[in-house]
């Protein structure tokens, strides 16, 4: 099922249902650009460059043959793609931090969606002028004023394996700081969206 994707003026006691919630590094840059002009391509189309340099992630597995299996290791803050017994894809990640953690378990994909937005998390900025009110708004808990507008935060090549816990193109601050759900380079969560189906186990560790 889609969740509703809308940029949305907010109204008095207007709440969203929670899907992947991300939270962003103080400084970060994690949500800027959002609802203005587009960044850096290599880290897709709202996310700033990684904040340390990606040396280590690789795709090999075009024209692999295998079921495919991704592996999430939070202590390495790396994922692993597997097509059979065959490890083709490795990238760096950023999941859940300590009080908001990606839990252990096996799971499955449920959900592909390829222009996924948060429905709790963005950016409040002044409709008319464009200026940034909250760059790390919870529209649940945060009110939008008079005149401003939340822009939900974007989630590209969103993969949903644990109730609202996916991974997708995210801010990699070098480590663990999101909400529950697994960040990853735009390049490489490309690989993964279009290698993986509806039912591919998914195993965090």
């Amino acid at each position: 099922m889609k969740y509703h994707r809308l940029l949305t003026i907010a109204l008095p006691g207007f709440l969203l249902l929670g899907s992947c919630f991300q939270s962003a590094a103080p400084g970060s840059d994690y949500l800027a650009g959002i609802g203005g002009p587009v960044q850096r391509q290599t880290s897709g189309p709202t996310h700033p460059m990684p904040a340390i340099p990606d040396h280590e992630s690789y795709w090999d597995g075009d024209g692999i043959a295998g079921p495919p299996l991704i592996k999430i290791n939070r202590r390495l803050q790396k994922a692993y793609f597997y097509k059979g017994s065959t490890l083709v894809g490795l990238t760096p990640i950023s999941s859940g931090k300590e009080d908001t953690g990606t839990p252990n378990g096996t799971y499955r994909i449920t959900e592909k969606d390829v222009d996924h937005k948060s429905s709790a998390y963005g950016v409040i900025k002044d409709l008319a002028s464009g200026q940034m009110i909250n760059e790390n708004a919870d529209i649940r808990t945060d009110k939008v004023p008079p005149g401003g507008i939340f822009y939900a935060a974007p989630m590209p090549n969103f993969m949903r394996f644990n109730g609202g816990i996916g991974m997708h193109t995210g801010y990699l601050p070098g480590y663990a700081a999101s909400h529950g759900c697994v960040r990853m380079p735009h390049h490489m969560s490309t690989k993964f969206f279009e290698n993986v189906k509806v039912g591919t186990p998914v195993i965090v560790e």
